[in-house]
């Protein structure tokens, strides 16, 4: 399969075309490195060829990558690095042909991983304005490392705190800061990007044009800055790079909590390539690039990655003659926190918002919150201002339901009462009769607001249904005597982005006090929240929104346990916390097994769904994979008898789901064995 196409206009330029067949972005297949150093070999040789052009037949898309399909099926470490290997030599070949003709790459729409490193092999780079045009390395966001010379080669253009900035993160740049950074060197409009690069090309060729890279002085990334380092000349000296390397480290690990080893090897191979030269360098980011493509944490981001992209061509029902409504228009009943983030999602995708509320207050409160979401966007570079203010002109305001007649999809998300919802839903029917109507409730089974739904009804639904049994287990530590600072700490050092007792004060403690009595009514005593907890509501510990909860919320950032909360328990004062170890597994078992119970009453359609729901819509530690990725990790006879445990000990509420004990007899997993897993 050919992927390169050649045309060699009379000015002598040939202009590259990549272009993988039948595929809508171009990755880096298994065999170009072939077909690159035959296609560039020709054109160095070929006396008719002056200069080169290298861009992509896509319409929208330069190189999204390397296939991740054929990561997943390599099987080991040596294998991994030698196709690293392979990607560095043809980047090496495309280099060493632009020092006999000048080869520019013409850069329009994503140039990610190797994408990135194929263009910064050229000899010169030139982007379009277009916003579509990325630029990154975002391999560290699958437990990878660049492979084909990205940590090397960015280095040497941007800088090492910059390219740290980059790998490190695995953010990408839009064009203009790309240029600011050095990465391109120059920035056009999409409609004369061709043409630019091909008179940069014949005039490198002529030499009428001559590459001049000054230093960037630019601020530190967010990662390094401190005053020290902003005070010394970081890169000009040994010492300044043995502390740059140190401090970044040190930062890396607070970050990560070692879970994620991606970023600290990417910087080993950063500093090995700084410090003992690029050979050093390319042979240690093969070894590391070989090592995480078979590693543990690569393969859960990956799994996750694959689930995410299936989820986005699943119509999410079963019947395959059910076809989805194109959505034009989306109306959103309630300006809270809840349906103001939904309304913010929606006008992001470009979809127009028509949100009502009781009255302007509540509207204004609402659309204080998007306008705020919308320029940290911008303070972070992330959009520009028109950007922000286009986004915010599709969202338009109401107390009543002018405007509404014609939204092809209704959200409420209002109080979770349910005579309110009710209420709503009558009203709705009346004004926007065609309308899809979706609702936001966090408890209230779907069948008692309405007659349809997409996903199997249940009391909790799913993330609620997990969330509630893992928030419950905390309550009980914190009521026996666990002090909240250990509680949150074992579940941030397990990989939650934040612990049980802080969630539930940004949630609210009256809403989770709600939801776990609606739980209990449900399922009865194995969902039953910790006998007092209401204690907390009735003195006005609602979290965050009152300014009191299990922390204080004063002006300072850094949040302290506000201790008087103790004195609401019978413990008082007096606090013994488990171990960091136990808190985490009573946690974690209990979000696990009610998982199971989900899968097995039919509220998920598929292992795959449970998992990515738990990832991206509680916090899930997504070098975990999920929680019945997790679950298989372990094994469910491992789960299970675990689980047993904690039920000789603490009753009914740690029983094993069926599901549990179905595979754990049958040496059965939630997710089947595959390539994509192993």
């Amino acid at each position: 399969m050919s992927v390169l196409r050649t045309e060699t206009g009379p000015d002598g330029v040939a202009l590259v075309l990549y272009d993988v067949p039948g595929e809508p972005v171009n990755t880096l297949r298994d065999g170009f490195q072939g077909e690159f150093e035959a296609t560039f070999g020709r054109l160095a040789e070929d006396s008719a060829v002056k200069a080169i052009v290298l861009a992509s037949a896509k319409p929208d898309s330069f190189v999204a990558g390397a296939d991740i399909e054929m990561l997943s099926r390599l099987s080991s470490a040596a294998e991994a690095s030698a196709l690293a290997r392979g990607g560095q030599q043809a980047m090496q070949r495309l280099e060493d042909a632009g020092k006999r003709k000048p080869v520019v790459a013409a850069i329009h729409g994503a140039a990610l991983g190797g994408g990135l490193e194929l263009a910064l092999a050229c000899t010169y780079r030139i982007a379009s304005d277009d916003r579509r045009t990325q630029l990154g390395q975002p391999e560290v966001q699958l437990g990878l490392i660049p492979g084909a010379g990205g940590t090397q080669r960015l280095p040497q253009l941007i800088g090492i705190a910059q390219a740290m900035d980059l790998i490190l993160t695995g953010k990408s740049v839009r064009a203009l800061k790309a240029r600011k950074l050095g990465l391109v060197d120059e920035v056009v409009p999409k409609a004369i990007l061709l043409e630019v690069a091909r008179r940069r090309a014949r005039e490198l060729a002529e030499g009428e044009l001559r590459i001049e890279r000054r230093k960037v002085e630019l601020k530190l990334p967010k990662l390094l800055r401190t005053e020290v380092l902003q005070q010394i000349a970081l890169e000009d000296n040994p010492v300044g790079r043995r502390i740059l390397f140190q401090h970044a480290r040190k930062a890396l690990l607070e970050k990560t909590r070692g879970h994620y080893p991606a970023p600290e090897r990417a910087l080993e191979a950063i500093r090995i390539g700084t410090e003992k030269g690029p050979e050093e360098g390319y042979r240690a980011e093969a070894n590391v690039f070989g090592e995480l493509v078979v590693s543990d944490v690569s393969r859960r981001l990956v799994e996750i990655f694959f689930a995410t992209q299936a989820l986005k061509k699943d119509t999410g029902v079963d019947d395959p003659s059910v076809k989805p409504r194109k959505v034009e228009k989306v109306a959103m009943l309630g300006a809270g926190l809840m349906g103001a983030g939904i309304a913010y999602v929606t006008a992001d995708a470009g979809i127009p918002v028509r949100l009502k509320d009781k009255d302007d207050a509540a509207l204004g409160r609402g659309l204080k919150q998007i306008a705020g979401i919308l320029d940290e966007r911008v303070r972070r570079k992330r959009l520009s201002p028109r950007e922000s203010e286009e986004k915010l002109a599709l969202i338009t305001a109401t107390t009543d339901y002018s405007g509404i007649r014609n939204a092809d999809v209704v959200i409420e998300a209002v109080f979770e009462d349910l005579s309110i919802k009710h209420a709503v839903v009558r009203e709705v029917g009346r004004e926007a009769p065609n309308a899809i109507i979706a609702s936001n409730t966090s408890s209230i089974p779907i069948g008692l607001i309405a007659e349809e739904m997409v996903v199997n009804d249940g009391p909790g639904f799913y993330t609620s249904r997990i969330l509630a049994p893992y928030v419950n287990e905390a309550a009980f530590m914190f009521n026996d005597g666990a002090a909240v600072e250990d509680i949150d700490r074992a579940l941030v050092d397990f990989g939650f982005p934040v612990g049980p007792m802080k969630l539930l004060d940004e949630v609210g403690i009256d809403v989770g006090s709600k939801v776990a009595h609606v739980m209990h009514e449900a399922f009865g005593a194995r969902l039953a929240p910790p006998a007092g907890f209401d204690k907390l509501v009735e003195s006005g510990r609602l979290g965050r929104k009152s300014k009191k909860g299990f922390y204080l919320y004063g002006e300072s950032k850094e949040k302290e346990v506000d201790r008087t909360v103790y004195d609401l328990t019978a413990q008082g004062q007096r606090r013994s916390s488990p171990t960091t170890g136990e808190i985490a597994e009573r946690c974690v078992l209990q979000m696990v097994n009610e998982a199971a119970h989900c899968l097995g009453e039919g509220i998920l359609r598929s292992a795959r769904d449970g998992d990515v729901g738990a990832v991206f819509g509680l916090g899930w530690p997504p070098f975990r994979g999920g929680p019945l990725r997790y679950a298989d990790s372990l094994g469910a006879p491992q789960v299970v008898e675990r689980l047993r445990r904690y039920q000789d000990k603490f009753g009914v509420r740690f029983t094993p789901a069926p599901k549990l004990v179905q595979l754990a007899g049958s040496g059965g997993r939630f997710h089947p064995a595959d390539a994509k897993s192993r």
